[in-house]
């Protein structure tokens, strides 16, 4: 029986598929605890040991949690060849979803070996989960291809969702209760998502059981053939598609030069395990590794660029152009979890009293019980649906929503018995998820209006509100003197760093992953889609690069100093963005 026989649509749930709402859940749940444990993590190692934290460095602590966002976007790849090869993308969710659960148990334990372990776990567990689940939801609208959209949207909701819920939840106990406790929480309702989406999976029919036979459309989740316009752009025909032994041989090379690197440099500055510590002609070994893997990877790509015609090398051109803005934009966008966190625990005044105190509860309040008041009615509307098919995984779920309901209001009640209260470092966090839910709509009703701006403006968009963000707390810190260790700088200025931010990260996150699925033809769709979340972890890896330069600097020349560096380069890259549209748009051949 084939997928397309499946009536996905006979059980609806806000006129989409049940099954929809299952992997919603089932997403939320792994970003809540993806999110939850990434607001903790570099507080927790930069803590003191009274505070029961290691008490690193601010460098150490960035350092390592630079490579570990860096690794769970390169395991994408990873993930993505054992779903489409081995399991499939149903087993290849659950093994995820194990391994993080795991994961997320090992890093409550607070010891050295099993912080690292989990934090393995996690990065192998997202690169089995993340991009799988977003192939399930393609496959199911292969014959409703209008409904598309909607469904990504209502899934993208999903993922705020988790994200909001898990920052707030998971922050708050992990900073006022215990670490323990937050990194616990966050592997307990993993294993609700696990335990949900397995009972619920016959749902999908036969979608995601076996890998694909044909090529897949990455963002489409489309099992194309060549259209006849990329067979007629691609002279070399389909052996061209194939990459040799030579070819396979390099990427391997590649990947491992790239991995002794990005391990190497957590291992070498916080425990002096150097493997790279050696120098030709005076070079070091580790930049020595960096510009040996970085020009086999030139050589590779202008290689297989070379294989096709002009209109799609251009095309592809084009997106590796919007990659290396990407790498940027992500390098400081991602300062959030680190030093912007920092920032707000050691240099921000998030004591409040009296009114002000009065007023944050509220708003907290608020901003807790209605996402979570919303949620809990679409999980009664999926409820009425698929209760009785399926009782267990709808026990679960319910299940893991009184509790989620019960934290919540522990947390507003142990907040409103205080008269003076002071806001949670992680707080800051949430607004980023609270922001995109706002705002999401009208960029995609500015998207689809005839002000639509081009490609190149959208980035230059994108890349001049964060350096507009970076400037507001750059400006609120300019009296942090250099060596400072606390401070008491205003809390709105970090609110509108996260305002701008956001506002960035609807003009460059989404609207990239749409251009490259609108400007590479089906049978390159993998490969390039591997560039991009290549640059996406080599920007999480700059952004813990940065983070460490930050603690320097601010010795010297103050924490605004840094900040003020990362308002500058964005705004230089947009004037790049800006004054390369004529060439990309005549790369783009029409694409809009």
């Amino acid at each position: 029986m084939s997928d397309q026989k499946i009536d996905l649509f006979k059980s609806t749930v806000l006129g989409h598929p049940s099954g929809l709402f299952v992997l919603f859940f089932t997403e939320m749940w792994e970003r809540f605890s993806y999110y939850g444990m990434r607001a903790l993590l570099v507080m927790f190692l930069t803590a003191s040991l009274t505070d029961s934290g290691w008490g690193w460095p601010k460098e150490n602590a960035y350092v390592l949690f630079g490579t570990y966002t860096a690794l769970v976007y390169l395991s994408t790849m990873l993930g993505g060849y054992f779903a489409d090869n081995v399991w499939g993308y149903r087993k290849a969710v659950i093994v995820g979803a194990v391994l993080m659960t795991l994961g997320h148990g090992a890093m409550a334990l607070e010891t050295t070996w099993s912080i690292y372990l989990g934090l393995t776990l996690l990065v192998f567990g997202s690169g089995f989960f993340k991009p799988n689940m977003t192939s399930i939801i393609s496959h199911m609208y292969n014959d409703h291809q209008g409904k598309k959209d909607g469904a990504y949207t209502i899934f993208y909701m999903g993922v705020n969702a988790g994200a909001f819920l898990g920052i707030l939840l998971c922050g708050y106990l992990g900073e006022t209760v215990g670490w323990s406790i937050g990194f616990g929480l966050a592997g307990i309702f993993m294993l609700f998502g696990c335990l949900q989406f397995w009972f619920s999976q016959d749902i999908f029919g036969n979608i995601g059981l076996k890998p694909a036979k044909l090529e897949k459309n990455v963002d489409t989740g489309l099992i194309d053939a060549p259209t006849k316009e990329s067979q007629s752009d691609d002279p070399t025909g389909a052996d061209s598609l194939i990459f040799s032994s030579w070819q396979k041989g390099l990427i391997g090379v590649m990947a491992l030069l790239g991995l002794v690197w990005i391990i190497n440099d957590p291992a070498s500055k916080i425990y002096g395990y150097n493997v790279l510590n050696f120098k030709v002609f005076g070079i070091d070994g580790s930049l020595i590794t960096i510009l040996l893997t970085l020009a086999m990877f030139i050589f590779l790509l202008v290689y297989r660029l070379s294989l096709y015609g002009r209109i799609t090398r251009d095309k592809m051109i084009a997106v590796t152009f919007f990659a290396f803005l990407t790498i940027f934009f992500w390098a400081i966008f991602e300062q959030a979890p680190g030093s912007l966190t920092t920032f707000a625990r050691d240099y921000t005044d998030r004591a409040l009293e009296g009114n002000a105190a009065l007023t944050y509860k509220i708003i907290n309040s608020l901003m807790t019980i209605i996402p979570l008041g919303i949620i809990t009615w679409v999980l009664g509307l999926l409820f009425k649906q698929t209760f009785k098919k399926y009782a267990l995984a709808n026990i679960i779920l319910g299940c893991s929503f009184v509790i989620i309901w019960v934290i919540a209001i522990w947390m507003l009640v142990t907040e409103f018995q205080k008269g003076a209260t002071e806001v949670p470092a992680s707080w800051f966090g949430v607004l980023n998820s609270l922001f995109i839910i706002g705002m999401a709509p009208l960029f995609s009703k500015w998207w689809e209006s005839k002000y639509n701006p081009s490609a190149n403006a959208k980035f230059a968009i994108g890349l001049s509100l964060l350096g507009v963000g970076m400037a507001c707390v750059a400006f609120g810190g300019r009296n942090i003197e250099a060596g400072a260790t606390s401070a008491s700088v205003s809390m709105f200025w970090l609110v509108l760093v996260y305002f701008f931010h956001t506002m960035g990260e609807l003009c460059t996150s989404p609207v990239g992953l749409s251009y490259v699925s609108k400007l590479v033809p089906g049978k390159m769709i993998a490969f390039m889609f591997g560039i991009w979340y290549l640059a996406v972890a080599i920007g999480m890896k700059t952004a813990g690069i940065f983070g460490e330069s930050s603690e320097a600097l601010a010795k010297t020349e103050g924490i605004s100093y840094f900040f003020w560096i990362l308002t500058i380069l964005p705004i230089v890259l947009a004037v790049f963005s800006l004054l390369m549209g004529p060439v990309i748009k005549k790369l783009m051949h029409g694409v809009k």
